[in-house]
């Protein structure tokens, strides 16, 4: 069984390709899993799950990232992994009823440190931490 923290990592690379190439999410997805020795098992319903719904409510999350950029910047002049896990992080707290808010930011952060700059993890923080209350 491939652990949560092994899906977001399959789901961050799978949107970073999407990003690059423009595949359609299933062979992206296809792909990430093949590149990561993991053909031969079966693709997590939730791996699913965040890659569509990145997909398919990838305007709403820009929307609501960009209103916490400052100084005019654009989504769009982000670097695209930090783009890519801000949208993972940000869709998983809005929708995954079972990961808590503030365990979807740990994880952004742990994506951020592993895949990012030396400033995507302080950077992603700040950000996902603007859609916790209180």
């Amino acid at each position: 069984m491939i652990s949560r923290h092994k899906i977001r990592e399959l789901a961050v690379q799978s949107l970073f390709s999407i990003e690059t190439t423009k595949d359609a999410p299933q062979d992206a997805i296809s792909s990430t899993m093949q590149l990561c020795d993991l053909a031969d098992e079966a693709v997590p319903d939730y791996l699913t799950f965040l890659v569509s719904g990145v997909v398919e409510h990838q305007d709403e999350l820009d929307k609501e990232i960009a209103a916490h950029l400052k100084n005019k910047w654009t989504v769009q002049r982000l670097s695209k992994i930090d783009r890519v896990i801000l949208h993972v992080g940000l869709f998983e707290m809005e929708n995954s009823l079972e990961v808590p808010r503030k365990v979807a930011i740990d994880e952004a952060i742990v994506l951020a440190s592993d895949f990012g700059d030396k400033d995507s993890k302080s950077f992603v923080n700040g950000i996902l931490s603007n859609f916790v209350e209180g």
